[in-house]
């Protein structure tokens, strides 16, 4: 890696709708000057992409909560939260799920608790009108079918996430 660059990790479990919505975060993330990305899965991610990564962002379908594959892998990490090794880079959190009421903010929320735990830095989606009907706040999200929107909101969030790291990177203040 360019010591020079700033470098983005999404990592994401199995699903056809993350792996769509992990797509256009890391267009969102490459629209944005000097920004690598690197996505990978729990079964091919190691400990060195995290701390590699200015910036990490985190998807799962939505199983009541981060799916078990996940987090079997982020359980894996605790040396790191001991260490302190993560504090200070840049979090965000995407998901899909089946229905607008089966957990999908409570889904977020769990991948923000564990990147809270490490001491990162969240990064989330300033309201909009468009949030009516896609996305959240806390992230990026998909219920049923991917639209548009849903893309959208997605690409949004890793341009943020790319350019909070970006100013973290050179010293600004976020």
């Amino acid at each position: 890696m360019n010591s020079t660059a700033c470098h983005i990790f999404i990592l994401h479990d199995l699903g056809d709708n993350i792996t769509q919505l992990a797509q256009a975060i890391a267009d969102g993330v490459t629209s944005v000057p000097g920004v690598t990305v690197k996505i990978s899965q729990p079964n091919h991610a190691t400990k060195a992409d995290l701390l590699e990564a200015d910036g990490i962002i985190i998807g799962t379908p939505n199983w009541t909560g981060i799916k078990g594959t996940l987090k079997r892998w982020l359980d894996t990490t605790g040396d790191l939260w001991e260490e302190g090794s993560l504090a200070g880079k840049v979090g965000a959190a995407f998901t899909s799920s089946a229905g607008r009421h089966s957990g999908t903010e409570f889904t977020l929320l769990s991948v923000l608790h564990w990147m809270l735990g490490s001491g990162m830095i969240i990064v989330g989606l300033p309201w909009s009108e468009t949030m009516i009907r896609s996305g959240s706040y806390y992230g990026a999200t998909a219920v049923g079918s991917v639209t548009e929107e849903d893309l959208a909101q997605a690409y949004a969030l890793g341009q943020r996430v790319a350019h909070v790291a970006v100013q973290l990177r050179r010293g600004a203040t976020p």
